[in-house]
């Protein structure tokens, strides 16, 4: 169940099939030197209009840069981005038509749930995962067969993956009979009263459906997907300042070759010198990255060599490009976009430091993760650095590649239960290729934990629902890897120590200025 309403409500209930293409398996060419985005059948490739998604964090400034007295304009960059930045942009605006779909058919799975007296995860439980088939070897190697091509590995490395795929595909398709079953059931009355367009609606009250009176606005739209637009938000402006660092060290070159009064490849030939490129070093390379490598050195040796001398040049040019930004008088305007703040749930979660500190970071943690596990001494360092001042609050996040991470989660509950959630916690990091279920019990006997209590919390699956719903949540707030940090509800994106003290600090500063009184002065004198 640790996946059930990650894949059925976000794909299946939203009527988007899982594609291969998803699979970490799914490589069609080992020499591929750039990750390629998958491509999801049906979804536009070359849209013949260009439509705004409107998720445009800020007004774009005119200028991009100024290098040494010389502009460079939105335009320069904007224009030669287009075709990248629209394909981005279309996932918003298709997400944005999918998303009614979504929010209709979650409300009828939970008014459902409601009229039968159940969780959403046993209705569906029931409804789906009950009737989907476990797929069979003989299965999985027709798929793999018909696939070949597409797939890097040999069957027994894949046949995990393909076998959940299938299982993925089963289960999208029980969903959908299920969504529909509802839909048309007499007792619900659904009502879509328009769709959703390519833009935000500006009236964020705007309805767009009712399911038995319960609205749909556009705000329930839009703040659902604010993690995908922050995510495209945020490739969007890699690639522009990709681009623009481009286009400043073309920019520099041809300022540097004016001045010689050379052409710039002439300047490149002067300055930037071919590397020769022994045997021996390209044997070197050929031993290290064997793996990566597609056939014998004898038949490589010469495209090896010719790599090689490529990547001399480039770090040579690049080298003699830092040395002219190093003089160079330069400008940058683009501004990275601010990752939203989410007001994050902390009723009923573990927490360490005070209740009332200005500063609560939540972890969104997984106990079968490494990084998680190497996170944790750092967070506590900083609530001893920052006593009374920062909060800890963890929340559930079971990755679905770690078998044992959803039942380490209910363990982690059951010890909560009976007080000792920190200590059994520290066991579950330190033993983290140990955690199965008899496991798990072991390490609550060691702390001397009620084990007939925490053994029946256990394989009751008491709290399962408390994991399951941290999880559901943990989507919505746009977390897909573990530790998720965030702190007052903004999202960090570098876990380092370095990194969580910064943050740390502008999250005290702001609340400290917000805690602020005005002070009105006086216009007389004295």
């Amino acid at each position: 169940m640790s996946r059930l309403l990650n894949i059925l409500l976000v794909s299946a209930l939203a009527g988007t099939p899982v594609t291969w293409a998803q699979s970490p398996r799914a490589v069609s060419n080992k020499n591929t030197t750039k990750a390629e985005a998958p491509v999801t059948p049906g979804a536009a490739q070359s849209p013949k209009t260009e439509e705004d998604c409107g998720c445009e964090s800020q007004v774009l400034p005119e200028a991009f840069a100024i290098v040494n007295g010389v502009r460079i304009s939105r335009k320069d960059i904007e224009d030669q981005l287009r075709g990248p930045r629209v394909q981005l942009q279309r996932q918003v605006i298709e997400a944005r038509k999918r998303e009614l779909d979504l929010q209709v058919n979650s409300k009828l799975v939970a008014l459902e749930a409601a009229r039968r007296s159940v969780s959403v995860t046993k209705l569906l439980e029931v409804e789906v995962v009950s009737k989907v088939t476990e797929p069979t070897e003989t299965e999985a190697r027709a798929f793999y067969e018909q696939n070949k091509k597409r797939i890097e590995g040999e069957f027994p490395d894949v046949r995990n993956d393909i076998t959940r795929y299938l299982r993925d595909e089963r289960e999208h398709a029980e969903a959908k009979k299920f969504a529909e079953r509802l839909r048309s059931t007499g007792g619900n009355k659904v009502k879509i009263l328009e769709a959703a367009s390519a833009q935000p609606a500006s009236d964020r009250a705007r309805v767009f459906a009712t399911v038995n009176q319960e609205r749909i606005t556009s705000a329930d739209i839009e703040d659902s997907l604010r993690p995908l637009v922050y995510e495209v938000q945020q490739q969007i402006y890699k690639l522009r300042q990709s681009a623009l660092d481009l286009k400043i060290n073309d920019t520099l070159l041809e300022q540097e070759a004016q001045k010689r009064k050379i052409t710039t490849d002439s300047l490149v030939v002067a300055e930037i010198k071919p590397m020769n490129i022994t045997e021996e070093a390209a044997r070197a390379f050929y031993d290290q990255n064997r793996e990566r490598v597609s056939g014998e050195f004898p038949q490589t040796k010469d495209h090896i060599i010719q790599y090689l001398q490529q990547d001399a040049l480039r770090k040579a040019e690049l080298a003699f490009v830092e040395k002219l930004r190093r003089v160079a008088t330069i400008e940058t305007f683009l501004v990275a976009p601010q990752p939203p703040v989410f007001n994050i749930a902390t009723d009923d979660q573990p927490s360490l430091g005070d209740a009332a500190a200005p500063v609560t970071i939540i972890a969104f943690t997984d106990y079968q993760c490494p990084s998680c596990a190497s996170t944790q001494p750092v967070l506590e360092k900083l609530l001893n650095e920052y006593e009374g001042r920062v909060r800890l609050v963890v929340r559930d996040f079971p990755l679905e590649q770690h078998k044992d991470a959803f039942k380490a989660a209910e363990a982690a509950e059951a010890a909560r239960e009976q007080g000792k959630y920190w200590e059994y916690t520290a066991l579950l990091l330190q033993n983290q290729p140990a955690l199965g279920v008899e496991s798990l019990k072991q390490y609550a006997g060691k702390l001397g934990l009620d084990r007939q209590k925490f053994d029946a919390a256990l394989d009751s699956s008491k709290f399962a629902e408390k994991v399951q719903r941290d999880l559901w949540e943990g989507v919505g707030y746009g977390v897909n890897s573990t530790p998720a940090l965030f702190i007052n509800g903004r999202r960090l994106t570098n876990n380092s120590y370095e990194s969580l003290k910064a943050a740390t600090e502008a999250a005290l500063k702001a609340a400290a200025d917000i805690s602020l009184p005005t002070v009105k002065r006086s216009a007389g004198k004295g």
